[in-house]
């Protein structure tokens, strides 16, 4: 196929006439390819390759009413439990023709001012669909998706009442199990050093709730680190010298109270048993191995994917609310 000549503006005309097709064969093999045939397929492809032909998604969304955009607000796109959700939905949905755009809401005190913010834009802008990293606590928000009625996916948590759809799991019962793992094998002087975010405080909520009484606790910002993790058993050593396990947060926590362990020369799990939240990539492989708690990242993803797909083709959801559970993996430091 020859070379088209460079043009500041490549329309469909030119993608139709270069492919040797007419205009609405063009426009059916890039917008609904079902229509036509692979070789006839193949050739528009090609086409658009070779004149480098972008499509207006914004125009053709007018005349659709569809962007073929999905948002999704995390946290933080550094904090890596969230990286197989986001990965399972940008693959789920690039197969079904759609883009995923990212905002961070950050874990702050401004977060539901900068969600309420984000959520704005992306209404404005026209999204398909919404997925949320943790519940929408701001009314004004909720208010404002349920008024555009946009499909919204609530993840990595639960509640009775969500704003649309939500698939994620109980962080109350999370501590509570890790509580209830620790006192079955006899420990009872125990810790908590966590992160500050919403999330991590009902874990505490419930592990406190299964205890029945305070424990010395370390809060510390989030996203927490290795440094926090160091400090916090420094502090918590403190608070009581012959604590026996300690609960994190999440496993970058572990990790750090780990190195500190190592360093003041006590041994796990004799010494101190210690488990983390998440599961992160790296909890089998220390030394010892971290006992975590794992949750399907991943799964989450192609759940709410399968949700916003149903609902985009005008089907009904039938289980809105989806619980994926957890469990707790048991290695070397308990």
């Amino acid at each position: 196929m020859p070379q088209a000549p460079a043009s500041k503006s490549v329309t469909l005309h030119d993608v139709a006439r270069q492919a040797g097709v007419s205009l609405i064969t063009a426009s059916r093999a890039l917008s609904n390819p079902g229509m036509v045939s692979e070789a006839t397929i193949a050739r528009v492809r090609e086409a658009v390759a070779v004149t480098g032909y972008i499509p207006n998604l914004l125009a053709g969304g007018l005349k659709s009413r569809k962007s073929l955009m999905v948002a999704a607000l995390v946290p933080d796109i550094a904090v890596q439990q969230f990286l197989p959700t986001v990965k399972a939905l940008t693959d789920a949905l690039d197969a079904a023709g759609y883009q995923l755009i990212l905002g961070q809401t950050g874990y702050d005190h401004a977060r539901d001012k900068r969600e309420e913010a984000l959520l704005a834009t992306m209404i404005s802008r026209r999204t398909d669909g919404i997925v949320v990293t943790g519940l929408i606590h701001s009314q004004t928000a909720r208010d404002q998706l349920r008024r555009a009625g946009i499909p919204v996916v609530e993840t990595w948590d639960l509640s009775d009442r969500p704003v649309d759809m939500a698939v994620g799991f109980s962080h109350l019962k999370v501590g509570s199990a890790i509580a209830g793992y620790f006192l079955g094998q006899g420990r009872r002087r125990l810790a908590i050093a966590t992160g500050d975010d919403q999330r991590a405080a009902v874990r505490r909520e419930g592990f406190l709730s299964t205890v029945g009484h305070d424990v010395p606790t370390v809060v510390v910002p989030a996203p927490s680190s290795l440094e926090y993790g160091r400090r916090a058993l420094g502090d918590l050593l403190a608070q009581d010298p012959h604590i026996e396990a300690i609960y994190c947060s999440s496993d970058q926590l572990a990790q750090g109270v780990m190195i500190e362990a190592h360093a003041r020369g006590l041994r796990m799990p004799q010494d101190l048993a210690i488990c983390g939240f998440g599961d992160a990539d790296f909890a089998a492989h220390m030394s010892p191995p971290l006992t975590t708690v794992h949750v399907d990242g991943a799964q989450i993803g192609e759940l709410a994917a399968r949700q916003l797909l149903a609902r985009f083709r005008g089907e009904a959801v039938p289980e809105p609310v989806i619980d994926v559970g957890f469990r707790i993996i048991e290695r070397g430091t308990t």
